[in-house]
């Protein structure tokens, strides 16, 4: 009896070994598959971009004063030169007035100085020629001593006299020097009484009404932008820094500012690269110029920034779908000549709508799986699906 039954058992396993290759065929799994294609594609980088003014004036006054004209409207465009505010110019006319006269004196007082000089210079060439004569005299003993010594001392003090006098010119020029740039600062605060604009651009909101009393410098009457042309402010990832700076060292780089639920797009040119990168984001700061003739760009808006630039030759695509991700980074599932699927590393790329640039690890032709990759490992046949999914940008599979 116990031959029998480990001749049963002997027989059992000897069933089980034979049935266990048939259990361990795998069945092929549906994908679906895309080629790789080589083309040229546009090199393009999107980004949220802000609008800016290309340039903003705050207004305020520099004297103090009444606020008696407001000569604008809220929100109006202005010209450079154009009168927007007038402060009570009374007082400082009364200024200019004052240090006009107080100039007229200066110059009444500068030119009786001069008479007396002039007197004073013709009185001591008289006592000098008579100092002399006097002193020959007494030399001769015609005439007393005492008497040429009175003379020569008349000379000395008319010539005295001449230095008094050049020395009060001088003083009365340098008081009319201190008046004239009294009387310049006066008219100055009087021009400062109309405020201009100092821009072309449009006025905000008027901040100071009309009657008010300002003080110089103290708060801004209105802001001013200039709109046209106009900025565009976004930041890039810095890896894209030197492409762009290539593309611009080649000639100009062009970028579209898009708004937000608007499909017309402005058109404008990159005008400027920061000198650093922000070390925390890793991003770098760019700037174009927009000539925003119909003035649909304005400050402060988020616009939708694409940089475009010339087309990049012999670039491999494949749908977005095609590139997974595991721990070892990013690869692709490649269908072989045998039906069986070959896991193989990729770089990618920029993104192109719903399309990858593979930098590396790809050829042209190679057939990818866009979907199905979860029933796949490396080496399990497959099974193309008849209605396959669109290829790479219109190709083939």
């Amino acid at each position: 009896m116990l031959v029998l039954i480990i001749f049963a058992l002997l027989l059992t396993g000897c069933s089980d070994n034979k049935a266990a290759p048939v259990n361990r065929q795998a069945q092929a799994a549906p994908v679906y598959i895309s080629k790789a294609v080589l083309k040229s594609v546009p090199i393009e980088i999107e980004t949220v971009g802000n609008v800016e003014a290309y340039s903003t004036v705050l207004v305020k006054a520099q004297i103090g004063g009444e606020l008696t004209i407001v000569d604008f409207t809220e929100g109006a465009d202005v010209h450079k030169g154009d009168r927007l505010f007038v402060i009570d110019p009374r007082p400082y006319e009364s200024q200019v007035a004052q240090a006009e006269a107080t100039i007229a004196k200066d110059k009444a007082q500068f030119q009786a100085a001069q008479a007396n000089l002039a007197r004073d210079m013709a009185q001591e060439e008289f006592a000098r020629s008579q100092a002399q004569r006097f002193s020959e005299l007494s030399l001769k003993g015609v005439l007393a001593k005492e008497s040429a010594e009175q003379a020569d001392s008349q000379a000395k003090a008319a010539a005295e006299a001449i230095r008094a006098d050049r020395a009060a010119i001088e003083s009365m020029q340098a008081n009319t020097a201190a008046d004239q740039a009294a009387l310049d600062r006066a008219k100055l605060q009087l021009e400062y009484c109309t405020i201009r604009s100092p821009i072309d651009g449009r006025t905000g909101h008027l901040i100071v009404k009309q009657g008010n009393v300002i003080k110089a410098n103290d708060v801004d009457l209105v802001t001013i932008n200039q709109l046209h042309p106009i900025y565009v402010t976004f930041t890039v990832p810095e890896t894209n820094l030197q492409l762009i700076k290539t593309r611009m060292a080649a000639g100009n780089v062009f970028v579209e500012a898009e708004l937000q639920g608007d499909s017309k797009v402005e058109r404008g040119k990159l005008s400027f690269v920061e000198n650093s990168v922000d070390s925390t984001t890793g991003t770098i700061r760019l700037k174009a110029l927009f000539d925003n003739g119909g003035t649909r760009l304005w400050p402060g808006q988020f616009v939708r920034v694409t940089i475009r630039m010339s087309a990049s030759a012999n670039s491999i695509i494949v749908p977005m779908t095609a590139v997974q991700t595991s721990q070892d980074g990013k690869f692709v599932y490649v269908v072989k000549p045998d039906m069986t699927v070959e896991a193989r590393t990729v770089v990618p790329g920029r993104t192109i709508e719903r399309d990858v640039v593979i930098e590396k690890g790809l050829r042209d032709g190679e057939n990818v799986v866009t979907s199905g990759q979860l029933r796949l490992v490396p080496g399990s046949p497959v099974e193309i699906k008849s209605d396959l999914a669109p290829a790479a940008s219109g190709a083939s599979s």
